[in-house]
């Protein structure tokens, strides 16, 4: 027999033999053999068998165990604590020493026992099948189901922004006017070298690539006027839209969605604080309106590298103003700056939208940025398209 006591493992001392009538010794049963005909228990457990015995306990258990001779016997009459890691190293021995292994010393009502039954009947409970994949049908419908939440999301936070803009309308003192200028520096003015340097450039190009067809037929006087309008009606605010989806609306969804994985937007509806109009509200009043600012920028900008490449072309600064007098009219330039305010406003939208939205994980702020950015400029474009259809109705 083997001992095992309190994270030793020890030699059993030697049982003397007993004597037979008449004070002669009476022979040691051979190996195998005890009383009754029983084999003496291989492995013998004293103390506590907890988390931190199991660690020590635990390799030279099992390398005796596999040593032992059959049917293993395990003695726990001593064992004074028994925990769930005690439990499991007992049934792994238990399952080497085959279907003949005895544990003995356990009374059948005491706590030991009740710990070793419910351990045993824990890992011989069968583990939870893997999720049968849906077949096409079923993942096409989760997939709708899934959107259709979202679309519902989205509309109960736009109906939060919308009363949260009303009760700031009725009393004016509940914005804050600082943070709604900290927003407006950073998506505005600090926006304006890249809006520039993106406007001279799209007016570049837009000029050059105008003037080879228009060669063939001499209309080369023509291109301010093709450039002036697709610039302030069209071209110029939903570039400026794209530059700000890209800068302003992933910074949104980034600062709010690091604040809704840290609990911070829990923590302020604890404190009765409404996170829309605390924090959302002047981030959409910022983008809405530094919006019609940089669709101006990218505009004149544009504009500007156009006149450019007309003076390449031969064409003197006054004859391109004649003509963009002559080709823009006020109206155009309102029309583009109105869909500039829209596009601010979806932008704005849908960033807080996806930072609050944001999930638990590590990778909920990079998803919530990236959400922002398509979201956004998927959002400009229907909305391009909306107004393309609505103006060509109104005959604008």
């Amino acid at each position: 027999m083997t001992a095992v006591a309190d994270g030793r493992v020890e030699a059993p001392p030697p049982r003397p033999s007993p004597a037979g009538r008449g004070g002669r010794p009476r022979p040691t049963p051979p190996a195998g053999e005890g009383r009754g005909g029983t084999a003496p228990p291989a492995l013998a457990f004293s103390g506590a068998l907890d988390a931190a015995a199991v660690a020590r306990l635990w390799p030279d258990s099992m390398r005796r165990a596999a040593e032992a001779p059959r049917p293993l016997a395990i003695d726990l009459s001593g064992v004074t604590a028994l925990d769930t890691a005690g439990a499991v190293m007992l049934l792994r021995l238990e399952h080497l020493g085959g279907a003949d292994t005895r544990i003995e010393g356990l009374a059948p009502d005491s706590a030991l026992a009740a710990v070793l039954d419910r351990t045993r009947r824990a890992l011989a409970t069968p583990s939870a099948p893997p999720p049968r994949r849906l077949p096409w049908l079923g993942q096409l419908g989760g997939a709708t189901l899934a959107r259709g939440r979202d679309a519902l999301g989205s509309f109960a936070f736009l109906g939060e922004a919308v009363i949260a803009g009303a009760g700031v309308t009725l009393r004016p003192r509940r914005l804050r006017l600082l943070e709604l200028f900290r927003h407006l520096d950073e998506a505005g003015l600090r926006a304006f070298p890249l809006t520039l340097l993106l406007g001279v450039l799209f007016g570049l190009i837009l000029a050059f690539q105008s003037s080879i067809p228009m060669r063939q037929f001499g209309a080369e006087v023509f291109i301010p006027n093709l450039v002036g309008i697709s610039l302030l009606r069209e071209l110029g605010p939903l570039m400026a839209a794209v530059v700000l989806a890209g800068r302003t609306g992933s910074a949104y969804a980034a600062e709010l969605g690091t604040m809704t994985v840290n609990e911070e937007i829990d923590a302020l509806r604890i404190m009765g604080i409404d996170p829309v109009a605390w924090l959302v509200l002047p981030r959409v009043l910022a983008a809405m309106l530094v919006m019609p600012v940089l669709a101006l920028v990218m505009s004149l900008a544009g504009l500007a590298g156009m006149a450019g490449v007309m003076g390449s072309l031969g064409f003197p600064l006054v004859a391109v103003l004649n003509q963009l007098q002559g080709a823009v009219g006020l109206g155009d330039m309102m029309g583009g700056l109105f869909k500039a305010a829209m596009f601010g406003l979806a932008i704005g939208l849908v960033g807080c939208r996806s930072g609050l939205g944001a999930g638990r994980g590590p990778r909920a702020v990079g998803d919530a940025a990236t959400a922002a950015v398509v979201g956004g400029i998927v959002g400009i474009v229907v909305l391009d398209g909306i107004f393309a259809v609505l103006f060509f109705r109104l005959g604008w």
